[in-house]
This record gives C-alpha cells, structure tokens and sequence, in this order.
C-alpha cells in the first residue's frame, strides 16, 4: 500500500512538472532564479554526486547552510556533499565546501535517477521531501532528520496530513528535535529514534571577519536587521519620535533582491529627519553618514560588533516566525524583537533579556533603558556527530 501511494504521488509530480513548464520557462529568465531553476527543475549544469563514501548535508536556503557549518568542520569537509535550494544557500555552501561538491536539489521526479549511493544523508529542520528520503533509503543510504522542529502554527496543518508524514517518517533512521514539544508532536507523526540535541544554530558562534570604526561622534548604533516589507517603514516611523542625536542607525534588510526598494525609502526617511545618508556598498562608514544601508550580504555579524541596539526583524509582523538572536547576543546588543518569534522558539528560550513589543511601542522602549541580552544553553552537537560517524570513528572521537 505504501509503494503504491509512492507511485501515485510520483505520477502526481509528474503531471504538475508538465503544468508548470511555461511557468518555469519564464522565471528561469529572473535574475533571482536564473541560476537555481535551471538546475533544479532542468538538471542544467547539475550532475548528480559521486562519491560513494560521501556524507550529503541537504539544506534550504542561507541560514540553514550557515548553521550546517559547525558539523562539517567537525567532520571534515574534504569528504562531504551539500544540496540546497536556493541561490544564496548556493553562494553560502561554497564558501565551505569545494565548489564541485555543492548541488542544487532537483525536483522530486528526478531524484530516482539523480541520487547515487552515499554514505550519509542529513536533511535540516523542515525539508521534508518525500522522494528525497524513500529514494535514498532504496539506494541504502542512512537517513537522519536534524534541527527538527514544528511551531504551533503549523502543527495543525502538519496533523491534518498525519498520513503522509507517517509514510515520510517511516523513511528516516533518525531525527535530532530541537525541544521537547518538538520531540512530542513528531512522534505524533511518526517519527521514531528522536533524540533532542538543541537548534544547532546555537552551535555557530558568530565571527568578525571585519573590524568596523565608527566616528566617536555617535555614541549609540541602532541596527535594523533582518527586516522585512511593512517593518522598515513602520519601525523608521517610530524612530522619528525618538532622540536620535549622536546615533547611528544602520538598516540590514533580509533579502537582498529588496535593497534597491529600501534604499529609497531610508533615503527619504533620512532627508525627512534631516540625516545624511549613504550605501554601505559604495561608502562603508567611512563618509560618516548618520544612516546606512547595509547592501552587502555576509556583514550583518560585523555590524553586531559595533551595534549598542538591534532592532530584530521578522518578529514584527505575522507569517514570518521571527529571526535568530543569537547573533546580535553574542555581541551584548540590547535586542527589541515583535511578538511573531514561533519559528525561533527555541532560539529566544537561549536568550536572556530580549525585550518583546509592538511595533508601535519600539519609540518608548528606546526611551527606557534597555537591558543587554546573554546567552545560555547551548545546542549538544556532539550527538549528531556521532549519529553520523561510524563506530571506528566514534571511538576515534573519544
């Protein structure tokens, strides 16, 4: 019966592949897509993986390669593959790994002929593709689901397709929660072998790559980061209400296709409050500007180490889940975070002194004083570790 839905949902992919070739076709032409829908839907300049003693990490996007990093110095990453999703996950994997050992993951249909024996397969959090997982157990690959988590949000609509998530699960050897209340409803869903290791993004102790100066005329930097359409102009409305003199503010937003958009908002919300303005891309810090846009990817850790207050995008609005602040903690910021945090549930319980409000309260929260936050409880990756390394080398490990 259960070979025989797989068939079915095989078939099924396959009648929506063809729907969508006029579709894909057409975004293979967006700069955003130009380089993952190729490869994942057409298998353009996308071979499959060779090496059969490999260990394949498969990850989404940016982040969850980024937290990905501790496990694979930790083994090694002279012998380890990475799939991933998206084009900044792809930049991301490569800055770890050797070029020729970073994939895009096709689309479902081909995973059957695509996939080749390897050693390890080890998916992040919630990509839970279910040809990924049947295909790689028939070619007998070990399969183990880590940073496993479901929020409350969407545990309801994981429960209604309980179903399928049961044949899914019945394909993965082992999975690693990140909470208790993690461990709890994927066991309502089939889960087995669950183990709570923590959200290995707390494994990732953030580095400064660059030592930023800052005129000593501002004795305070307030950094926006990670924010997302409908925050910016909100939160830059409540900074118009505050005492800004001798204040740094610098702007980081989430997703990088949006700088051009946001760039033209700070700019009048610059020249509105009197401010001058500039792109980080073009002038750094080194102009002196009152207000910044950080338009170069990868310098957001840096900004930390300079920031007195991070206001904590992704948290202010719904539908988002909320971002990591383990980032701007590490460095002692003083955090303002929204209320929409469920994605980051377990990452927030790590910090103490996170201050939580509305997006109409952050003028009255900056006029207060502002506690700085710290860090505690961190993930136990040496577990995953040893769920991956075989007995020889766990004892090596020792």
């Amino acid at each position: 019966m259960k070979l025989l839905f797989i068939y079915f949902y095989f078939v099924i992919l396959g009648f929506l592949y063809i729907l969508m070739l006029p579709f894909l076709f057409l975004i293979c032409f967006i700069k955003k897509y130009r380089r993952s829908i190729p490869s994942r839907f057409f298998l353009y300049k996308n071979p499959t993986f060779k090496n059969e003693k490999s260990i394949w990490f498969h990850a989404c996007s940016y982040g969850e390669v980024t937290s990905l990093i501790p496990l694979i110095y930790a083994l090694g990453n002279n012998n380890i593959n990475v799939s991933v999703i998206t084009k900044t996950g792809f930049d991301k994997a490569c800055q770890i790994c050797k070029n020729e050992n970073i994939r895009f993951l096709p689309y479902e249909i081909f995973l059957p002929f695509w996939i080749r024996k390897q050693r390890t397969l080890i998916v992040t959090e919630a990509e839970l593709w279910l040809m990924l997982f049947f295909v790689a157990k028939k070619k007998g690959i070990k399969t183990i689901l880590i940073n496993a988590r479901i929020s409350n949000r969407s545990y309801h609509r994981y429960k209604k397709f309980s179903w399928f998530y049961k044949i899914l699960f019945s394909f993965i050897d082992e999975v690693h929660a990140q909470s208790e209340t993690d461990k709890k409803r994927l066991l309502t869903l089939g889960a087995r072998n669950i183990k709570v290791s923590g959200n290995i993004k707390s494994l990732l102790l953030p580095k400064v790559t660059k030592h930023y100066k800052i005129n000593n005329i501002y004795k305070k930097v307030i950094t926006l980061a990670s924010t997302h359409i409908g925050e910016e102009s909100a939160i830059l409305e409540q900074l118009s209400f505050v005492d800004l003199s001798n204040t740094l503010i610098i702007l980081a937003p989430r997703h990088p296709e949006r700088f051009e958009a946001v760039h033209k908002l700070l700019q009048s919300w610059a020249n509105a409050n009197g401010k001058t303005y500039g792109r980080f891309s073009k002038e750094g810090f080194e102009a002196q500007n009152d207000v910044v846009l950080c338009d170069t990817m990868g310098e957001l850790i840096n900004i930390y180490a300079i920031t007195n207050i991070t206001i904590l995008g992704g948290s202010f609005i719904e539908g988002i889940g909320g971002h990591n602040p383990l980032e701007p903690s590490a460095f002692n910021n003083s955090i303002i975070s929204g209320k929409f945090f469920f994605n980051q549930k377990e990452l927030y319980s790590k910090v103490e002194g996170i201050v939580i409000c509305n997006i109409k309260e952050i003028a009255s929260v900056l006029g207060g004083k502002l506690p700085k936050t710290s860090t505690t409880h961190l993930a136990n990756g040496r577990d995953i570790i040893k769920s991956i390394l075989s007995e020889q080398e766990k004892q090596e490990l020792q």
